[in-house]
């Protein structure tokens, strides 16, 4: 009889583990992970005890494996904290999470980034938004709780033996039933990341604020650039109703396209769309959305209040800290874009910006660099034919422009051409950030690349310059005097080489910046001078 009483024991211990699986499993395939996302942003947490980050953005994560990440650093007198989705799989700037099975967000220090540097991870709903500094909990009350806890444990291990044999037992009748019929997939947050490419209703690509095919909730504020396709506005986003409208809005940025520039909206929507292109060093997009009352195509990204780097450049005489900042976040960018690899060796397709300019980069909160305007951009699929790549055209600003491209006569056999011409243009922009450099000694108002020339040259004047009479930017000999500026100009010189073949690549540049970082300890670092308030207007040159 009392085999029987424990028997029945165990088969009800291992069907309530059936189920308590089953509705686990359920869960797990209807929503994706929630956590907080923001970009970098000033805190007042000293990194001592518990800080909330104070996100008032929360993101399902794209994929299925992400985890909760929050970044605490203090720099000088500057604190600040970043929120994102992160597969662990994968680095984090160059770091490897080791604690994302925690259910709270417990910070460690990582050394050798530059600055004092806190990381955790975990893997609760929204566990991201509190973290814990130091947790030092007494040796004793551990081991009082360790022994408490040991019965719980054995128990836990026999129970959790049923649940996996009982598991392996439906896994195989899963495989069988799957044998006879084709998958279907219930999941609702696999739905909102696949873009029909056959319809043009709003919000239907992956994205993390729009979760379903409603308009987001936004409100225009000013306009802060203006191109040949589009104009760009400063917004607010209201998360909900029921927050009040102080209170409940986020900050991003408008591309608004008219109706009639479809074609470009529709090019940079797709790029944007591969989630291949999610980098530190690109800006990050939020949805693209139709405005049928409007009459207007909307792409709406992070909002980056320093503005672009035409205009920081403009009115801020750098150091040669915030130099390496500008120059190895930039080559960063480029060449992940340049790559048919992610970080973590999965293969993605490369794409060539094609206009690349200082207007076209934005200046983020800790100086770095981050791509944007993706109008021109070319997914450099191998499967192109030349015919196909001819038919893209000589595009982007003629300032810019290397040789091949303004001759028009990039070799369309070969697609590594198409990164040679964005590394050209680079070497431009690597320069123009240098000239505002105070290590170079005497810094002159900010100039443009072959600024001898108008405002806005035009193609055959700019081949008179580069072509005839095989013109670059100056490089004064005052700017070699300093080792690391000397470095960089050598690696512009190999960059803007009139022969596309002996450029180097994006990525050897930012090899070489990352070799020279031991230079940043040979700058005075003194404060960059300012000029104007730190949220200025974009203003994009085409």
């Amino acid at each position: 009889m009392e085999l029987l009483r424990f028997f029945a024991f165990w088969c009800g211990t291992i069907l309530f583990g059936s189920i308590l699986l089953e509705e686990t499993e359920a869960n797990i395939m209807k929503v994706k992970r929630l956590c907080k996302f923001c970009d970098v942003r000033a805190t007042s947490c000293t990194g001592k005890g518990s800080c909330k980050v104070d996100c008032e953005i929360t993101s399902i994560c794209p994929h299925d494996d992400d985890v909760c990440v929050s970044i605490w650093r203090k720099k000088d007198d500057n604190i600040t904290f970043d929120t994102v989705c992160h597969n662990p799989a994968q680095k984090l700037h160059g770091l490897v999470l080791e604690d994302y099975n925690n259910s709270k967000c417990e910070m460690k220090e990582r050394k050798g980034m530059g600055s004092q540097f806190f990381i955790c991870s975990c893997n609760v709903e929204e566990c991201n938004e509190q973290v814990y500094f130091n947790p030092n909990m007494d040796s004793q009350v551990v081991a009082v709780i360790l022994v408490s806890l040991v019965p719980l444990l054995v128990m836990a291990v026999v129970v959790i033996s049923f649940f996996y044999c009982y598991r392996v037992y439906r896994q195989r009748q899963a495989s069988s039933r799957r044998k006879k019929g084709p998958p279907l997939d219930f999941s609702d947050a696999h739905a909102i990341m696949i873009d029909d490419e056959g319809s043009d209703s709003s919000s239907t690509l992956a994205n993390n604020l729009n979760h379903n095919t409603e308009l987001l909730p936004i409100e225009l504020d000013v306009q802060v650039g203006k191109g040949r396709f589009a104009e760009v506005y400063k917004a607010k986003l209201k998360q909900g109703s029921s927050v009040s409208e102080e209170q409940g809005f986020e900050t991003v940025a408008i591309k608004i396209f008219p109706y009639e520039e479809y074609a470009s909206w529709k090019n940079e929507k797709e790029i944007f769309s591969d989630a291949d292109l999610r980098h530190e060093n690109v800006l990050h997009f939020l949805t693209a959305e139709e405005r049928k009352v409007q009459r207007q195509y909307w792409l709406i990204t992070a909002y980056q209040p320093r503005g672009n780097l035409q205009e920081y450049l403009t009115h801020h005489i750098i150091n040669w800290h915030d130099l390496w900042l500008l120059g190895s976040s930039l080559a960063r960018g480029v060449a992940h874009l340049h790559s048919d690899h992610t970080p973590c060796g999965r293969y993605k397709v490369a794409i060539a910006h094609r206009d690349i300019k200082s207007s076209n980069i934005l200046v983020k909160s800790d100086l770095s660099c981050c791509l944007c305007d993706f109008g021109l951009a070319l997914r450099l699929d191998n499967n192109l034919s030349v015919d196909e790549l001819a038919n893209s055209g000589q595009v982007g600003t003629a300032r810019y422009m290397a040789p091949e491209v303004l001759e028009s006569r990039i070799n369309l056999e070969n697609i590594e051409s198409f990164k040679q011409a964005d590394v050209y243009s680079m070497a431009l922009v690597l320069w123009e950030i240098i000239s505002r450099c105070s290590a170079i000694g005497e810094v002159k108002e900010y100039e443009p690349p072959f600024g001898n020339l108008r405002e806005h040259p035009c193609v055959e004047s700019m081949k008179d310059s580069v072509l005839r009479d095989r013109g670059r930017p100056e490089i004064p000999n005052s700017w070699i005097n300093h080792t690391g500026i000397q470095m960089v100009c050598a690696s512009i010189e190999d960059c803007w080489d009139h022969d596309p073949e002996a450029r180097l690549t994006a990525q050897c540049v930012a090899e070489r910046f990352d070799d020279m970082e031991y230079l940043d300890k040979l700058s005075d670092r003194s404060d960059s001078e300012e000029k104007i308030p730190e949220e200025i207007f974009v203003v994009d040159e085409k």
